[in-house]
């Protein structure tokens, strides 16, 4: 039998010991990341499938017989979540409590580390750790699993906005860590993450040696995204380079919602547990279980959820899409339908939803049309062309194609109708 010990590291409290078994000697961690409690689809609240989501990382930490859940950020979807939000990630907490498992969770990019952390150190007294504080980045939770290796230590690193964790980190850093010649500037996201991990190191060197797991919610650079994401900057200024994270045995990260791995599994992305986006249509969401040895060594299985609702992206024409049976299986998903009629159907949504009765988004692109362009338009315009032929050469500069005789009596009785409108 192994013992593994929890240990808080409070900067005036001294340290708290929390004890419990496990028959293997590897550690094991559950990595999770960007729940969003709370969040919408297309104005749909998700809460019962992400109560499905979180029932099923209980199960997986249980079944696994994790020791700790790392949950890397963006724990809720904004700064001031719904109460049943709340109430959720609370339950939630409870019940990995009871499973035997021990929670690091970190706040990312949608939550208020203020709200997220209040009493944090409490908690830790209980194995949950939940911080929001980048003061707090050299202070890790301490594992030690009695399997001759060095202690585990979990450094929690809060997502860093560089106006407010700059100067934090700056008090904190030793001379050799800081940047030469700091002047009161805006730092970038790779600068700020920088500082914290050369602390995380400074701190390694001093107390170690240690096995170490860094959890951060940052853009790494060449990392996949999906359209549910936040930009933490605009352009690229935001990232952050993978060298950053040198050294460390496993780099649990959030912030990025697909599923992705470097240097062999060692830095990755969980992903998110539920698809946010139709660009997550084909996404398999998953957690990670991680399986480190005495050496620091990891060996990572991907577990899939699948849990919530699917997406679908169906094309065609209305009928084509009302009648056609291989689209049953789309009945019950969240569809996104790209109508391709020549010209859009009256009451299009409200009759797909008779058949998908989860359909929230509707394109027209009609097959053969050419993209707008303007061009004539415009040239159209400049010469003085008369209002019809103005009004003909915008219809086919917008629908790809020429009117039809009776469109073109519309526009004719329409303009017609004006003109004498306006000369009374």
């Amino acid at each position: 039998m192994t013992t593994i010990r929890f240990t808080c590291m409070f900067a005036k409290q001294g340290v708290v010991v929390v004890t419990c078994a496990r028959y293997y000697a590897a550690v094991r961690l559950l990595h999770t990341s960007d729940w969003h409690l709370g969040r919408n689809f297309h104005g749909e609240s998700l809460m019962s499938e992400q109560s499905e989501a979180v029932d099923r990382v209980v199960e997986v930490a249980a079944d696994a017989d994790v020791d700790i859940v790392v949950i890397a950020g963006d724990l809720y979807d904004r700064a001031i979540p719904p109460a049943e939000a709340i109430t959720l990630f609370s339950e939630t907490l409870i019940r990995l409590h009871e499973v035997g498992a021990r929670v690091v969770a970190i706040t990312g990019n949608h939550d208020s580390a203020t709200r997220v952390s209040v009493a944090s150190q409490l908690l830790e007294l209980a194995g949950v750790a939940i911080r929001g504080d980048v003061a707090r980045c050299s202070q890790p939770l301490l594992l030690d699993p009695d399997d001759d290796g060095p202690v585990v230590a979990i450094f929690p690193v809060p997502y860093l906005e560089p106006s407010i964790a700059g100067p934090v980190l700056n008090g904190l850093a030793k001379p050799s860590s800081a940047e030469n010649g700091d002047r009161p500037r805006r730092l970038s996201h790779h600068e700020v993450t920088h500082r914290a991990t050369n602390i995380v190191r400074d701190h390694i060197n001093s107390k170690g040696p240690f096995r170490t797991v860094v959890v951060a919610h940052t853009f790494v650079t060449g990392g996949m995204t999906t359209d549910s994401e936040r930009e933490l900057t605009v352009g690229n200024i935001g990232h952050v380079e993978l060298s950053t994270f040198e050294g460390f045995d496993y780099v649990a990260l959030g912030h990025l919602h697909r599923s992705q791995e470097w240097n062999d599994g060692r830095i990755a992305y969980s992903g998110t547990p539920l698809p946010y986006s139709f660009s997550e249509e084909n996404d398999s969401k998953s957690v990670r279980i991680v399986e480190m040895d005495a050496q620091g060594r990891c060996h990572t299985e991907v577990v899939p959820l699948e849990v919530g609702r699917n997406l679908r992206t169906l094309r065609g024409t209305l009928e084509e899409l009302l009648a056609n049976v291989d689209y049953a299986d789309a009945e019950q998903a969240r569809v996104r339908v790209i109508l391709t009629d020549q010209d859009l159907p009256l009451q299009a949504m409200p009759r797909l939803q008779q058949r998908f009765p989860h359909a929230v988004e509707l394109r027209h692109d009609p097959e053969g049309r050419v993209a707008p362009g303007g061009s004539d338009v415009a040239s159209a315009v400049r010469s003085g062309t008369t209002p019809l032929e103005l009004a003909l050469r915008f219809w086919t500069d917008q629908h790809g194609a020429d009117p039809s005789d009776l469109q073109v009596a519309v526009l004719q009785d329409a303009l017609t109708a004006a003109s004498k409108e306006h000369h009374g």
